[in-house]
């Protein structure tokens, strides 16, 4: 409910006093980093000059204290930035509590803290204790994990608040419930080229993820539009105000594509944090496999299936399969157990090498390591025991084990061999085997699978300083590859966050996300099951497509009737409709085939660009793109495209689910009948 009369004006003379303190702050402390900064450079010049006097105690304290400076200066100006960004827009919303002792506190949130010597705590930080209270209760009883315990009591009042340019615009008093007013305003408003922060309506389901910090991994199933990459964005946000060291250098973001990484860019920095660290699974693939000039992006070999005949689908399909898994390992085991030195041989003409000693250190003493970690350990053992302790020689006795044994490290060879052993399920063609031993380009369902076997005979690489590590579209991840995850960063905490039924694979798709928990221990499996991306009749409209019945739209909107196409003549028609009546249009289609057909018919006509899998920026003002391009962004507006050429295929309604969801107000779907 909107306020008014006195306490709107009571409202208005406390935002007018928290704006000047604001200022005053933001005064104070230019001034204080201008001669702090002035002070630094006088204290290093001073060092400099007297360098050659400092004995080397003094020298390490000096150097002590310049860090020390330069990190206060550092926290100083961060501090600044932070204050600097909420100059005009100070908080978005306010609680009363009443605690135990009938005391009372008014607590205004907002994106970051503003303290004053006279009157305490002016704005709370978002992410604070006592700022749960907001998202997580309605007027009435309440609790918040303080750091001495929980604090119990009373919320008397819950108040958000419409502030643009330093201007009171409107505010309301409101429950928890997730119809509220400004959270159905905020619904309401046109998408951006960017992903906007969600702060001031994050709800309670929301919030029970963001701010877990009790399980070592969390696997989040969510509906589309359920805010699954809001929450993960923003419990990084919380990660890094609460972790004691974390920094966004320590936080591992893993994106689906770069259009995705380009579009949630701004959400962190909005919040007051830097961008943490971002890659896609192809970056890590394309890294680790040297052994061909080019790896398949998953966006590719998705896209080849919808835009070619594949004739080898059960081939595909057995190679994504957790079935593999089991094959590769047993292949693997069965290629060490018959790799064998099998000569003796001499180094220098003086040292000879006998082939049972070295067999014996290689299936015995070091069997513990991955294979070929074996055979540098014993090569550098080899090295420091005739070369009185040096390790000079190590990549000679590599070399001689190597030229002396009955294996290889080619691992295309090693890799190739696979497909033509006992242990692989379904026969190869001859074509694949040769693309695999002498082929410059990898695909992607190969990668995986080369990979894994490359981590299984020489270890897999340990990011030890990443400490968070945060998956989207986590139903596009095999198995297969959160085992291989789960080894590089295995002693990172997970976030995990996927849809299954937004899977765009047609050879790997799971029942339920949480299956995962076999592989991250000490998990927690949650679910959000609200959507506030699109309007009521959308979302009938998609849970028909594959026959859902648990999604709760909370978008309420004027009734706009769904539009079903049949005569494709009407697409420039229905695109300039759109155009005049929206922000972001998209025209989202099978394939990439059909988006270039449709973007080449059209360029000449209006303003659109397209999308591809090389795409990193782009504009929604007007854009065709593939469906499978599509996941994790929106529009305010979606034509759903397919003619004649281009149609849906009965096991394609997860595809056509995706780009349907895309759709925030309205939604035009052609249905491919007539061309």
């Amino acid at each position: 409910m909107a306020i008014t009369g006195r306490d709107f004006e009571l409202e208005e003379k406390r935002l007018e006093e928290v704006l000047k303190l604001l200022d005053d702050k933001l005064a104070q402390m230019g001034d204080d980093i201008f001669e702090d900064e002035s002070k630094f450079r006088e204290f290093r010049k001073y060092t400099w000059e007297n360098l050659r006097a400092m004995d080397p105690q003094e020298l390490n304290q000096a150097n002590a204290e310049s860090e020390f400076e330069a990190n206060k200066i550092l926290m100083k100006q961060d501090y600044f930035k932070k204050l600097f960004r909420i100059k005009d827009n100070p908080y978005f919303a306010s609680v009363i509590f009443e605690d135990e002792d009938k005391e009372r506190f008014s607590v205004y949130l907002g994106l970051t803290y503003l303290k004053d010597d006279e009157y305490g705590n002016i704005i709370y930080d978002w992410r604070s204790p006592i700022c749960s209270l907001f998202y997580d209760f309605e007027v009435g009883p309440c609790a918040y994990a303080a750091p001495g315990g929980p604090v119990k009591g009373n919320l008397i009042r819950k108040r958000q608040y419409k502030i643009e340019n330093r201007k009171l615009i409107s505010a309301f008093d409101n429950s928890v419930n997730i119809n509220d007013e400004l959270l159905q305003e905020v619904l309401a408003t046109d998408s951006n080229d960017k992903m906007k922060n969600i702060v001031n309506t994050i709800q309670q389901e929301q919030n029970n993820v963001i701010r877990n910090v009790r399980d070592k991994t969390l696997i989040v199933s969510g509906i589309a539009g359920s805010g699954k990459t809001s929450v993960a964005l923003h419990r990084i946000a919380f990660l890094l105000y609460k972790i004691k060291n974390l920094t966004s250098n320590n936080v591992l973001i893993f994106s689906p594509n770069q259009i995705f990484t380009e579009y949630i860019s701004n959400v962190l920095p909005e919040l007051g944090e830097d961008n943490t660290l971002q890659t896609t699974f192809n970056d890590y693939l394309s890294s680790s496999i040297t052994e061909y000039k080019e790896v398949e992006s998953f966006m590719d070999f998705i896209g080849k299936y919808y835009s070619e005949k594949v004739g080898n689908f059960d081939f595909i399909k057995y190679k994504q399969s957790d079935e593999i898994i089991n094959d590769i390992n047993l292949y693997i085991e069965d290629f060490i157990r018959k790799s064998r030195v099998i000569r003796d041989f001499i180094e220098n003409k003086v040292y000879t090498i006998y082939k049972d000693e070295i067999n014996d250190l290689l299936h015995n003493r070091y069997n513990t390591l991955p294979f070929f970690e074996r055979v540098d350990v014993i090569a550098e053992k080899l090295s420091e025991a005739n070369y009185r302790g040096s390790t000079k020689k190590k990549a000679t006795y590599r070399k001689l084990i190597m030229e002396n044994s009955s294996f290889t490290k080619d691992y295309k060879d090693i890799y190739a061999g696979f497909f033509t052993s006992p242990f692989c399920k379904i026969k190869a063609r001859d074509e694949d085997i040769k693309k695999i031993s002498s082929g410059k380009v990898i695909g992607y369902d190969d990668a995986l699978l080369f990979v894994y076997m490359k981590g299984l005979l020489e270890g897999f690489p340990y990011e030890r300083d990443i400490k968070q590590v945060v998956i989207d579209e986590a139903q596009d991840y095999s198995f297969l590859q959160y085992l291989i995850i789960s080894k590089i960063f295995r002693n990172s905490n997970f976030t995990i966050l996927g849809d299954v039924n937004q899977t765009i694979n047609p050879y790997y798709k799971y029942e339920s996300l949480d299956i995962l928990a076999n592989i991250f221990k000490q998990s927690k499996c949650i679910s959000l099951t609200k959507t506030y991306r699109s309007s009521p009749e959308i979302i009938e409209f998609t849970n028909k497509i594959l026959g859902l019945n648990h999604v709760c739209a909370i978008r309420k909107t004027e009734s706009t009737p769904l539009i079903h196409r049949t005569d494709s003549k009407m697409l420039l028609e229905d695109i300039n409709y759109l155009r005049n009546k929206y922000k972001s249009v998209a025209v989202i289609t099978r394939d990439n085939k059909t988006s270039l057909r449709i973007y080449e018919q059209l360029k000449n006509v209006i303003p659109i660009s397209i999308l591809n899998s090389n795409t990193e920026e782009f504009n929604k003002e007007l854009v065709v793109l593939p469906a499978y391009l599509a996941k994790g962004l929106e529009f305010d507006s979606v034509i759903v495209y397919s003619d004649k050429q281009s149609k849906y295929m009965k096991n394609e309604k997860n595809l056509l689910y995706v780009a349907c969801t895309r759709a925030q107000h309205e939604l035009i779907v052609y249905s491919g009948n007539k061309k």
